[in-house]
């Protein structure tokens, strides 16, 4: 029988060798197709007594990247369907049969009574890695690139195919729960050490080291189909049992606060699976992934962190066109810790940098810190010498601002201050070739206003990094009221070569980003000055899903930055367009304390020095707090959800001044740019998922309470009124 994503082939040992090679796709995934091919393939070679054994393997450089997630969002119409037509319960069954049929697939191989062995010629991750799990025997090629793993808790699901059974029968429980929550993928020789493959071979070996094993007699039997077949780390109500799953559930609590109903899963199904047969465990383990499919916490994490990411990672802002843009080289001017990262990730990724300063000393400073970034990736093990040789080659310090002449992009990242760009911009435009694009590391100052002081309008474009810029995986590109397309396709051209997310907004003041982080920051000091305690602001903030507190985050920025801004604002937009009692209490830390967070080591925290200790809430905050509240007589649920309804209420308005015009680049820009909630899939998906007349009201109930920075701005009214989403009146345009 012929297949059209699998070749099967079989030797005169009587060993099928099947490879999988989806056609016109560059990578191998799971979808109806292969799910259904792969059913037949083994009804096949089971029932066929010529073959012996079944050798599976990709003929792409990867063995399969994982599920087609977009398959999810059929099931879930078919799931709608069903429910409209004939109620939950055959829903509900439906969703159960359709979710554990890949499952019972994987079980076949497991049980045909024939050896399989999977020859992993490169990465697998999510069901492709569950897929050689189910395989009696798992060989690997030697490749430092290939990355093995169920990383499916990232994007609000679990491995649904038997990961969560046959990971804690292979590995230590302590090692299989940080596989299974936190979805990081191992190298090849972590995966042996830890016992999840068998072997390692050099590449042209595979084939041939997965059919000797066949060849040698390997057996057809899984260890957990084995009679006396004994856990890794004991029964669960053992010793070690005993130790591992209350400690596991507080650990769960304390970096989750029950937001994830995935990862809650997991734990669940490890805990009862182990427990049970292996065919029950898989049965069990099948429920919670049902239950967790419907969950809108899995709507909403599919659609941002996986769908919208990959359509922004593929270019789905770029103007049309415009041919591929060539930057091969790079200017930075500002070789300061933001201007000598930017050299730094830009020389990763390959292009030459030039790195312009001041002065020589200040220049070398910038291209120092690359070097000690490098530095500290060899004595991780994440980088060879050879190649902190090669990128440091890349990258030239300079005070000549001559050296601008060759370049194709320069990117300015001097101080946050008006006069001084235009300084430099005037410096810089002598030496610039003609077709040369200009941007703009500006973080709040509009850049139509920046672009005045440029000879020529069109070729200049903000590009807003986030610091720290070699973890920070989001880059907001600003289009100025002339910004020219070829200005925004080289943009975002050198944010894909550099390895971001890009989302392009429309120009104003704090673009997308710095306009919801500055609300949460604000929201923070707010509640300090309503006589909050500090450590219960920080608490509740992360209870609701930000990574940090708004005090830490304060810290984090700094301080006298912040008041920078403030005054900045002030000075453009007058005296009613800031917080006076927010200034005041800025004034009195930095100006009066000299407190100015991380960096000089003391802010709303107090920093030891490294090595020694934990940072702490700086114990002199309450002298500041005009009251104290008794923190028993406040609603944790009110606190938690004024953090998150006053960035979403402001992205809100991002839309109806027209900043944000696509709602993935609000919700990826969220979740990527400034932490918010992941679970709720960004700020925009957290009001469509609560409905936008709830919304509202909630708005309406916390604008009674604590003033206008709660106003629902008339857009989200009307849409309200209309029972519209952002998703429906503003649905983005997918890519041909």
């Amino acid at each position: 029988m012929a297949f059209k994503n699998f070749k099967v082939e079989t030797d005169a040992d009587g060993i099928a060798l099947v490879t999988w090679d989806i056609p016109g796709r560059s990578m191998n995934v799971l979808d109806e197709t292969s799910t259904n091919e792969l059913e037949a393939i083994v009804k096949e070679t089971t029932a066929d007594a010529a073959v012996k054994g079944v050798v599976i393997t990709s003929a792409k450089e990867a063995f399969c990247a994982g599920a087609d997630l977009s398959m999810l969002e059929g099931m879930n119409q078919a799931y709608a369907k069903v429910f409209k037509e004939h109620g939950e319960t055959a829903a509900n069954q439906m969703l159960f049969e359709q979710s554990r049929r890949f499952s019972q697939v994987l079980r076949g191989i497991e049980t045909s009574g024939k050896p399989w062995a999977a020859a992993i010629n490169g990465l697998a991750l999510g069901g492709g890695f569950e897929i050689t799990l189910c395989c009696h025997y798992r060989v690997a090629a030697d490749n430092p690139k290939t990355r093995l793993g169920l990383p499916e808790v990232k994007v609000g699901l679990f491995p649904g195919a038997g990961g969560t059974q046959r990971v804690p029968r292979l590995v230590p429980p302590q090692d299989a729960m940080t596989i299974l929550l936190k979805g990081d993928p191992v190298t090849v020789e972590k995966a042996k050490a830890l016992n999840l493959i068998h072997a390692i071979v050099p590449a042209a070996d595979l084939i041939k080291a997965a059919k000797d094993w066949i060849k040698g007699g390997g057996k057809a039997i899984a260890p957990w189909d084995e009679k006396g077949f004994k856990l890794p780390g004991g029964p669960v109500f053992s010793k070690a049992g005993m130790m591992m799953f209350p400690a596991g559930n507080a650990i769960y609590r304390r970096e989750t606060y029950d937001n994830y109903p995935a990862a809650r899963a997991i734990m669940s199904c490890v805990y009862e699976g182990l427990q049970l047969p292996i065919d029950a465990a898989l049965r069990v383990e099948s429920r919670y992934f049902t239950s967790v499919l419907r969950s809108k916490e899995a709507a909403a994490m599919i659609r941002s962190l996986f769908l919208s990411m990959q359509e922004l990672n593929k270019g789905a802002r770029r103007p049309k066109d415009v041919p591929p843009t060539k930057v091969k080289k790079i200017a930075v001017i500002g070789a300061g810790f933001m201007g000598a990262s930017v050299g730094y990730v830009s020389a990763r990724a390959g292009l030459d940098v030039v790195l312009i300063d001041r002065d020589q000393e200040s220049a070398d400073k910038g291209k120092a810190h690359a070097q000690k970034v490098i530095e500290d990736q060899i004595k991780k093990g994440r980088a060879k010498p050879a190649d902190a040789e090669a990128l440091l080659g890349r990258i030239t310090a300079t005070a000549d601002y001559a050296a601008l002449g060759d370049v194709d992009l320069v990117i300015e990242a001097v101080f946050e201050d008006r006069k001084v760009k235009a300084e430099t911009f005037a410096k810089a435009q002598q030496y610039l070739k003609s077709d040369v694009i200009f941007a703009s590391n500006a973080s709040t100052l509009p850049i139509t206003s920046l672009a005045e002081s440029f000879k020529d309008q069109g070729k200049f474009v903000g590009i807003h990094f986030f610091s720290p810029v070699e973890k920070m995986m989001l880059v907001e590109i600003i289009l100025g009221k002339n910004t020219g397309d070829v200005a925004l396709a080289t943009a975002l051209d050198y944010v894909r070569t550099i390895g971001k997310t890009p989302i392009v907004v429309n120009d104003s003041r704090g673009f997308f980003a710095n306009r919801c982080v500055g609300r949460y920051v604000a929201e923070g000091n707010e509640m300090f000055l309503e006589g909050v305690p500090p450590a219960m602001i920080e608490n509740c903030a992360k209870m609701a899903g930000m990574p940090v507190g708004p005090l830490s985050l304060s810290d984090e920025v700094a301080l006298d930055l912040g008041l920078k801004i403030m005054k900045a604002t002030e000075a453009d937009l007058g005296p009613n367009a800031i917080n006076p009692d927010q200034k005041k209490l800025m004034v009195e830390m930095v100006e009066k304390q000299g407190r100015l967070g991380r960096k000089n080591s003391k802010g709303f925290y107090d920093y030891p020095e490294k090595g020694k200790g934990q940072k702490s809430l700086w114990p002199g905050l309450s002298a500041l707090q005009p009251k104290q509240l008794d923190p028993d007589t406040l609603d944790v649920e009110e606190l938690k959800q004024r953090f998150l309804v006053v960035q979403a209420v402001e992205a809100a308005r991002t839309v109806e001044d027209h900043v944000i015009t696509d709602p993935r680049e609000a919700d990826v820009g969220s979740i990527l740019g400034f932490g918010f909630a992941p679970f709720t899939g960004g700020t925009l998906s957290y009001i469509d998922f609560m409905g936008t007349k709830k919304f509202v009201e909630l708005c309406r109930k916390l604008e009674a309470k604590y003033g206008s920075r709660f106003t629902p701005p008339k857009l989200l009214e009307e849409m309200a009124a209309k029972g519209e989403t952002f998703y429906g009146r503003f649905a983005p345009k997918k890519a041909a």
